[in-house]
């Protein structure tokens, strides 16, 4: 009986896994949308120094400093071109939260920023999945810059809704709805769709 049992369990296992790699083959194949839809965001991109665990723990207290920062001074952007001057206004002062943060937890190296075109991977917030494809983002760099990455779509406000987490609450639908196609909303909205999220595939992306 137990053999039995430990033989379903396995070929569950074996069913999801699969499923999951089918899923994860389709998102990365090349989306013709992508293009279109790289036009009308801004990303945001924090890569830590390395993999060591303090490493990636200053990296999300980065993350929270300089999202506070600018979340007060992107409240009321109306489009990419705009977020991207205050970005690039503010590029000294995101460069000094990024090393002050760094410096007050004990971290010798530095910090820098730029606003540049960065491949991104396939990367699912909530219900909404933006495909594979070169984007430009703020992208900020600690130490070495060697470590697994974070990231999130600061054009339209998907970083700063009340925090700087990957959430996606129904503000941020909107204002996505508002700034994308019909078709191209349709295009990330992954509401209804099989989703098979391995967390640490996300985390080694």
């Amino acid at each position: 009986m137990k053999k039995k049992k430990s033989m379903f369990i396995i070929l569950c296992m074996l069913t999801v896994l699969a499923a999951g790699t089918a899923h994860a083959t389709e998102k990365e194949r090349v989306d013709p949308l992508q293009p279109a839809i790289a036009e009308k965001i801004l990303r945001f991109h924090v890569l830590a120094n390395s993999d060591a665990k303090d490493d990636q723990n200053v990296k999300l207290k980065v993350r929270d400093a300089v999202g506070h920062m600018l979340g007060q001074k992107l409240k009321k952007v109306t489009d990419r071109a705009q977020t991207e001057k205050i970005v690039q206004d503010h590029m000294d002062e995101i460069i000094e939260t990024a090393e002050k943060t760094l410096h007050k937890n004990g971290y010798t190296y530095g910090a820098s920023a730029r606003l540049a075109n960065v491949d991104f991977p396939v990367k699912t917030y909530g219900d909404y999945t933006f495909p594979a494809g070169k984007y430009r983002a703020l992208q900020i760099t600690l130490g070495k810059g060697e470590g697994h990455n974070w990231w999130c779509v600061l054009y339209p406000n998907m970083c700063f809704q009340g925090s700087v987490y990957e959430v996606m609450d129904e503000s941020s639908g909107e204002e996505l709805r508002e700034v994308l196609t019909q078709e191209e909303y349709a295009d990330v909205f992954d509401s209804g769709k099989m989703q098979i999220r391995w967390k640490f595939l996300d985390y080694f992306r």
